[in-house]
C-alpha cells in the first residue's frame, strides 16, 4: 500500500482514537506511528542505515528521510561523510550538521505492514502500563473491582477497565474458587515496575484486605469514630479483628457487628465464610489478651514483661475452646496481642504450683535443717532460694508470722552458713574442672550458673560468647534465665573483650606505624649529612 495515497486527516484520527480508546497521549501513537514506518524503511532501504519518519501533527503527512552526519572522522562509513566528502555536496556543511535525502514514500506489502503493526502495539502497550504505573502507585491500599480475565492454577490475571492486576496463589483465600467472568474485589497490595513492565498486585488473602472491608461496611469506621487497632487472619478460616471507639456513647462491636449482624455477615460473605470474632480493644494488656482469647474463659493471667510472655489459665474445661481446633484460637492471639502466651489449665497449674512448693521445701529442709512448716512459711513469704534469706535482714525475717527473734536470727545464721559452704564447694568444683580465671571472674554470672556451664563443657570466656542465646537458656533456664534479652545481655558482656582486643592491636599497630615513620626519616637525616 501506497503511504501517500493514505488520507492524512484519517491518520490523525485514527493516532486520536487508539490514544482515546487507551487512555494515553495521542503524541505517543504518533511517535509509535514514526518508529514503525522508521522501521519499515530500514526494511526497505537497509537495516544499517539512519532512516527518519515524521508525521505533521496537523495535516498527517509522512515525510521520510535518510541522514548523513557529517563528522572529523568516519567511524560508520554508510551513515557518516568526512566534511570534504560533504562540502562536495554543499560547501556550507559544517562538523556536526546532518545531510537530509527525502526517500520516495514507502510501499507496504504484508510483512512491512504486520512489521509496523507489531511496532505500533509495543509502543501503545508500553505507554499504556507507564499510564496505568502512575495511575495505580498511588492506590496501594485500596479495594478495587475487577473481572476475572485468565484463571490459572497459580495466579489470577483481574481485568480493571483501564488496567490489569494479578492475584498470585498466596494471595488468594485458601478453597476458593474462581473461574474467568466472575466479578472479583481485592486489596491493591503492591504497584511495582518489574522486567515485563509495571505491575498491580493484587490480594485476598492479606489482613488490610478484611481491615478495608470492614472500613466500606461500617460508616463510624470510615468516619474515625471507630478505629481499628489490629487484625490476624487464617484466610478462608478464622480472623480477629481489633476494634476501639473514640467516642464513649458508641458500641464499636455492636456498630461493626450491624443490625442483626448484617454488617460483618457483608464481610464474611465476601471472605467465604470466614469466622470474624471482633475484639474490644484496651490499652491493658491482660484484659485485652482476655479478650482476645473469647470465647474461652480466663481464670488468671500471669505475665513475664521481659520475656514478652504470659500464662493464661483457663477452667479445666475451657482448655479445647481456648487453644482451638489445632491451636488457631490461641495463635491468633498471640498475633493479635503481640505476646507469647501459654494456656494452661487450673489443674495443671495447680500441680506445678504444688511441684514448685514441694521442691522448694525440700531445699529448705536440707539447706537449713529445718521442719517442713517453717519451710512453708518461708517459701508463703516469697522466699525461693537459701540465698534469698542470707540477703535479707533478721528484722523482715522477724515480720513473718510465728517467727521470733531467736528462729530469724537463726535461720539467718544457717542461711549465711549454707551459702559459705555452698561457695567453698563451687570453688573447689570449678578448680577441680580446671574452669578459667576470665569465666570464674565473670560477674554477671552467679558462681552456681558458671559450674553448670563448666559441667557441659564451657569452662572459658570464649566457650561462653561463641554460645547463641537459645543455647545459654537452655543450659541455664531452671536458673532464673528465662529471657532471650537477659541471655543476650550475658552474651554481648562475654564478648566484650573481643571488641578491646581489636581496639587495642589496632592502637598498637598505629605506634607500630608511627615508629617506622620516625625511624625512616632519621635514616634520612644520616644520609644527607
Amino acid at each position: 500500500m501506497d503511504t501517500s495515497s493514505i488520507p492524512g486527516a484519517e491518520l490523525i484520527q485514527v493516532a486520536e482514537i487508539v490514544a482515546r480508546d487507551k487512555s494515553i497521549e495521542r503524541e505517543e501513537v504518533i511517535i509509535a506511528m514514526e518508529q514503525a514506518i522508521q522501521k519499515a524503511g530500514r526494511s526497505r532501504y537497509g537495516q544499517d542505515r539512519d532512516i527518519r519518519a515524521q508525521i505533521d501533527r496537523k495535516s498527517g503527512s509522512i515525510t521520510l528521510e535518510k541522514v548523513i552526519e557529517v563528522v572529523e572522522e568516519v567511524e560508520d562509513e554508510v551513515n557518516q561523510l568526512t566534511l570534504e566528502q560533504a562540502h562536495q555536496i554543499n560547501p556550507e556543511l559544517a562538523i556536526g550538521d546532518f545531510i537530509r535525502e527525502e526517500l520516495p514514500p514507502l510501499e507496504f506489502g504484508r510483512i512491512a505492514a504486520q512489521t509496523a503493526k507489531q511496532v505500533i502495539s509495543q509502543r501503545v502497550r508500553d505507554a499504556e502500563r507507564a499510564r496505568q504505573f502512575d495511575e495505580y502507585k498511588h492506590r496501594i491500599g485500596e479495594i478495587v473491582v475487577g473481572t476475572i480475565k485468565r484463571a490459572e492454577s497459580y495466579s489470577i490475571t483481574v481485568d480493571l477497565g483501564r488496567a490489569e492486576g494479578v492475584i498470585r496463589r498466596e494471595e488468594m483465600i485458601p478453597r476458593e474458587i474462581l473461574r474467568q467472568g466472575d466479578r472479583v474485589r481485592a486489596f491493591i497490595k503492591d504497584v511495582r515496575e518489574e522486567v515485563r513492565g509495571p505491575q498491580i498486585f493484587l490480594s485476598r488473602a492479606d489482613n488490610q484486605f478484611m481491615a478495608q472491608l470492614f472500613t466500606q461496611e461500617v460508616p463510624e469506621i470510615y468516619d474515625g469514630i471507630i478505629e481499628i487497632k489490629n487484625v490476624v487472619r487464617e484466610p478462608g478460616s478464622r480472623a480477629k479483628i481489633a476494634v476501639v471507639s473514640n467516642d464513649s456513647s458508641i458500641d464499636p462491636v455492636g456498630a461493626c457487628v450491624g443490625m442483626r449482624g448484617s454488617r460483618v455477615q457483608a464481610v464474611v460473605n465476601e471472605l467465604q465464610g470466614e469466622k470474624i470474632e471482633i475484639i474490644p480493644w484496651s490499652d491493658d494488656t491482660v484484659t485485652f489478651a482476655v479478650n482476645a482469647l473469647a470465647p474461652a474463659l480466663v481464670s488468671k493471667v500471669v505475665m513475664d514483661e521481659d520475656a514478652g510472655r504470659m500464662e493464661v489459665i483457663v477452667p479445666d474445661d475451657q482448655l479445647s475452646l481456648a487453644i482451638g481446633r489445632r491451636g488457631q484460637n490461641v495463635r491468633l492471639a498471640s498475633q493479635l496481642t503481640g505476646w507469647y502466651i501459654d494456656i494452661l489449665t487450673e489443674t495443671q497449674e495447680s500441680e506445678r504450683r504444688q511441684e514448685e512448693t514441694r521442691t522448694r521445701s525440700a531445699r529448705f529442709m536440707e539447706s537449713l535443717d529445718i521442719d517442713d512448716v517453717i519451710a512453708h512459711l518461708l517459701i508463703a513469704e516469697g522466699f525461693v532460694m537459701v540465698e534469698d534469706i542470707a540477703e535479707t535482714p533478721i528484722e523482715e525475717i522477724m515480720s513473718i508470722q510465728g517467727f521470733d527473734e531467736d528462729i530469724a536470727g537463726e535461720l539467718s545464721r544457717r542461711a549465711n552458713e549454707f551459702v559459705e559452704r555452698e561457695a567453698t564447694r563451687i570453688a573447689g568444683e570449678l578448680e577441680k574442672l580446671e574452669v578459667a580465671d576470665d569465666l570464674r571472674d565473670f560477674d554477671m554470672l552467679a558462681p552456681a550458673a558458671i559450674l553448670t556451664l563448666a559441667e557441659a563443657g564451657i569452662k572459658t570466656l570464649d566457650d561462653l560468647a561463641d554460645l547463641d542465646t537459645e543455647e545459654l537458656m537452655g543450659y541455664l533456664g531452671d536458673q532464673g534465665l528465662n529471657s532471650a534479652d537477659d541471655a543476650g545481655a550475658v552474651i554481648m558482656a562475654a564478648r566484650a573483650h573481643w571488641f578491646e582486643d581489636e581496639d587495642e592491636a589496632a592502637e598498637e599497630a598505629a605506634e607500630n606505624t608511627g615508629e617506622e615513620a620516625g625511624d625512616d626519616v632519621a635514616e634520612a637525616g644520616t644520609g644527607d649529612e
